[in-house]
């Protein structure tokens, strides 16, 4: 992909040539870094490669993308790369997933590596200024990163994007019960039962999460080809070992993870952003948004957890409108 490399023409005139001046301090050094590098590759982080995109032209603060799972790529998120005419929109796979190195060591599959892994890819890519898009797990790993789970706090963070959070795992898993008793029955029990008895693999209980999944992952139809990359791309190891077996079964090490306490020192602004049907639901994403000084929330009418598929012209109008406001 051919990207423009300088954001103003030279000139001969003087009165043209002060234009450019004042043309060329408007570029964020981050975004004149970013474009400087090639559009996709890879990045070495602690226990392999990981793949790495970056999309537009624009030279405002680049955006990064942190995906969700643990274990999916950034594929059902690719969309929001329409953002790269104000600013390069950066997605990378996180290790274990999608196109990016699959290690089998466990011992990699913490949060303390995975945002150590964000600082990397920073570094790597040159982005000293940017603003933070976490998704789902993406959400933990953002704040992980801003306030030094992995040692220093980060640096340079312009703001962050909390998209469908899952900030609170126990909160998370008590919103998942209420979802799975307004299904339909015998889906509700097919669920519960297969919790129960840990046979999370039979027919019964996988026909239930494809069901749960089309009222609060995607409520698209057909889903979108993005998602099914998403899917298909699935770091297994890495998403049952951090997560469970399905999005409201959580038996992983994120099972009692909560990092609200730590909204309240951000100190970044905040937008938090989710669908009116999201697993993540408004009434948790509100309450998340009360912690946070400097914070505005978002909620998308009819849409669920991948908002930006369901939704896509408001959620992209939403992140445009509160990204201008951030300096």
């Amino acid at each position: 992909m051919t990207r423009k490399r300088s954001i103003c023409n030279a000139f001969a005139s003087i009165s043209l040539a002060a234009a450019v001046v004042g043309c060329a301090s408007t570029v964020s050094p981050s975004a004149r870094a970013v474009l400087a590098k090639p559009a996709t590759g890879y990045v070495t982080v602690e226990g392999g490669k990981v793949a790495y995109w970056i999309h537009g032209t624009g030279t405002r603060t680049p955006l990064l993308v942190l995906h969700g799972g643990p274990g999916v790529p950034h594929d059902d998120l690719e969309n929001l790369a329409l953002l790269g005419d104000e600013r390069p929109v950066v997605f990378y796979d996180q290790l274990g997933c999608g196109k990016s190195d699959r290690p089998e060591d466990p011992k990699l599959w913490t949060r303390e590596r995975f945002a150590r892994e964000v600082d990397m890819v920073r570094r790597a890519l040159g982005l000293d200024e940017v603003i933070l898009c976490g998704h789902s797990w993406g959400t933990i790993l953002a704040v992980d990163s801003i306030t030094g789970m992995a040692g220093a706090p980060s640096s340079g963070i312009r703001g962050v994007i909390l998209a469908g959070p899952a900030l609170s795992i126990p909160r998370w898993h008590d919103d998942s019960r209420r979802l799975i008793a307004a299904l339909p029955e015998p889906v509700a029990s097919a669920i519960l039962e297969g919790e129960r008895t840990g046979q999370t693999d039979s027919k019964a209980y996988l026909d239930a999460t494809e069901a749960f999944y089309k009222r609060h992952i995607c409520r698209s139809e057909p889903w979108p080809d993005a998602l099914n990359r998403a899917f298909a791309g699935l770091g297994k190891e890495v998403y049952s070992t951090m997560n469970g077996p399905t999005e409201f079964t959580v038996t992983g090490s994120l099972k009692s993870v909560d990092v609200t306490p730590r909204l309240a020192n951000l100190g970044v602004p905040v937008l938090y952003i989710c669908g009116e049907h999201d697993e993540a639901t408004p009434e948790s994403t509100r309450g998340y948004a009360a912690l946070t000084p400097n914070s505005e929330c978002v909620v998308i009418a009819g849409a669920a957890h991948v908002a930006n598929y369901d939704r896509p012209i408001e959620y992209l109008a939403a992140l445009r409108a509160w990204m201008a406001k951030v300096r």
